[in-house]
């Protein structure tokens, strides 16, 4: 969505770069193109204007003009401006202190509202709610019918007393438009709020008709259904997609309806993404949600930060973070950190656990695009193929069980039945062992406490090209009790280095005391096993207790 006002903007400040001073000339230049940026992207004038002009203030000002890095300071007035216009902090979902907590969806024929609400009960449900979808939507064609499909795929239930419009007429077209009747979606509200109550529902989303545009008899029909079920929150659905348009229709809306929250539909879309940047400014209500894909999952809180910082190509690792959570399986984290520490071979069997979790996160391009400064690399992101997944899977799935477990057993004539099982050539089956092949020696070096320059392992960050120079042993001491206590210490600090290198793969504490391995093996102190025995520590000067780690 936002892919050309980021390269306008990544461009820009790209050109601050290297000055150790910024004139007002360079200044004035930045903001010029932060305006032309801001435009392009279908951003309502009145935003724009008062965006560049908080930024020159700030700008000409001893904010930037007495920072080490003003590039960088600039670049950090543009991100705060630009989360305060999307709405300045996350606003959660208000709930009622007794439920049901009732929410009404309101927006133009086409917004998306019907999706959203499958999209909305299935996120509820998750949070621990129980959710109920009310049809209040009579008048567009099938429209009961396409909530009931939505709430069946989000495993929601649905409350439709009427069935609307079945015959196939527009209401906004056609003879005596606007006058046809197929209900009461005012009664259907009321009833649904009953339903919830007794059968301990706790949040209704009901979902009303829109038009092809704003009209009369849709504000009167959506403000009759507020007054009837007096919602605790109303949310405005808008196309992310219709650019300036965005600005009229949110306006008429509050006027008409009053919303608490707006909800931005077609996120995933390719439009220029004015309307995000304009609609939470103008009516001063905040973005609640964002909708970007057509499944059910395809829906999350909208964060102003951490939406300006993907505009800015700054990443959006939190959120990375947050569906990594929900997609890992706790206990298989743990197994795969215990064999991590055992250093038992990385099999295709985990390979197919981290696969289907990589994909109960959602959309990997999305995922990619999260990165700081990914942005940059959209032409590879744009060419990357994702059923390249499903290729794959294919072939780990044409394996046995004994060859997933040991892949070095796998010889021609098992690759060629392997092929012909996965629908693949014999080229991509050799293929795909090279490269796990590589996958198992940088975890075996990882847990051995290597680092990701890994001798023979190409393309790598640190990978050397031939061969390594030998390294020279260490040689043993002829004290056998000296020489025991140096086998003891690089046991321990081999253990220590496996148990930090699975800390950071698996997200897991390390292991003892922070403090202790701060103190003894640390750079603040000198490890206790490394000491002879029959050393006396009170035979050194005062003050050299403090580097034996005490």
């Amino acid at each position: 969505m936002f892919n050309s006002l980021s390269d306008r903007l990544t461009d820009t400040f790209r050109n601050l770069r290297g000055k150790g001073r910024l004139t007002e000339h360079d200044v004035n230049a930045t903001l010029r193109d932060i305006r032309l940026a801001l435009l392009d992207a279908d951003v309502a004038l009145p935003v724009v204007k008062a965006f560049v002009s908080a930024i020159r203030e700030r700008a000409l000002g001893a904010e930037v003009s007495a920072a080490l890095n003003p590039a960088q300071q600039v670049v950090k007035i543009v991100n705060e401006e630009l989360v305060g216009i999307l709405g300045g902090q996350t606003r959660q979902l208000r709930l009622a202190k007794t439920p049901p907590t009732v929410i009404m969806l309101a927006g133009l024929q086409g917004s998306g509202k019907t999706t959203l609400a499958g999209k909305l009960g299935f996120w509820l449900k998750e949070q621990g709610h129980t959710p109920l979808l009310v049809a209040a939507d009579l008048q567009r064609p099938n429209a009961v019918t396409q909530l009931e499909v939505v709430g069946q795929r989000a495993g929601v239930p649905v409350f439709a007393p009427e069935r609307g419009n079945v015959l196939g007429h527009d209401a906004v077209g056609g003879e005596g438009a606007g006058t046809r009747s197929y209900g009461d979606p005012v009664a259907v509200a009321r009833d649904g709020i009953r339903e919830a109550r007794a059968r301990l529902y706790d949040v209704v989303i009901v979902d009303t008709a829109g038009r092809l545009a704003v009209d009369a008899a849709l504000m009167a029909q959506a403000a009759d259904i507020r007054a009837a079920i007096e919602p605790d929150e109303v949310l405005f659905v808008i196309d992310a997609m219709i650019g300036q348009a965005a600005v009229e229709t949110a306006l008429a809306f509050q006027e008409g309806v009053d919303f608490t929250g707006v909800v931005l539909s077609k996120l995933d879309g390719d439009a220029r993404g004015g309307a995000a940047l304009s609609v939470a400014n103008v009516t001063g209500r905040p973005i609640l949600y964002s909708s970007v894909g057509e499944g059910v999952k395809d829906f999350e809180v909208f964060h102003p930060d951490r939406m300006a910082s993907r505009i800015l190509d700054m990443g959006d690792v939190l959120t990375l973070i947050e569906r990594a959570e929900r997609a890992f399986d706790r206990s298989q984290a743990d197994e795969m950190a215990r064999k991590f520490l055992a250093e038992e071979d990385f099999t295709f069997d985990d390979f197919l656990e981290q696969m289907a979790a990589i994909k109960r996160m959602g959309n990997f391009k999305s995922m990619l695009a999260m990165m700081p400064g990914m942005q940059q690399m959209r032409a590879q992101l744009d060419a990357f193929d994702e059923r390249e997944f499903d290729r794959v899977e294919a072939m780990v799935r044409s394996m046995t069980p004994f060859e997933r477990s040991h892949p070095k057993t796998i010889n021609g004539s098992r690759r060629q039945r392997i092929a012909r099982g996965s629908g693949m050539q014999v080229t991509d089956v050799n293929q795909l062992l090279e490269r796990f092949g590589q996958a198992q020696k940088m975890m075996k070096s990882l847990a051995r406490g290597g680092g990701a320059g890994i001798p023979g392992m190409p393309g790598l960050p640190g990978a050397r090209k031939g061969k390594s120079a030998p390294q020279r042993k260490k040689a043993k001491s002829g004290n056998p009790a000296k020489r025991a206590a140096e086998e003891r210490a690089l046991a321990d600090r081999a253990v220590a280095a496996r148990q930090d290198a699975a800390g950071h793969a698996f997200g897991m504490p390390p292991a003892g005391n922070p403090a202790d391995a701060a103190g003894t093996t640390g750079r603040g102190g000198l490890d206790p096993a490394s000491v002879p025995p029959g050393f006396d520590p009170a035979s050194l000067p005062p003050g050299f207790e403090k580097f034996l780690g005490r």
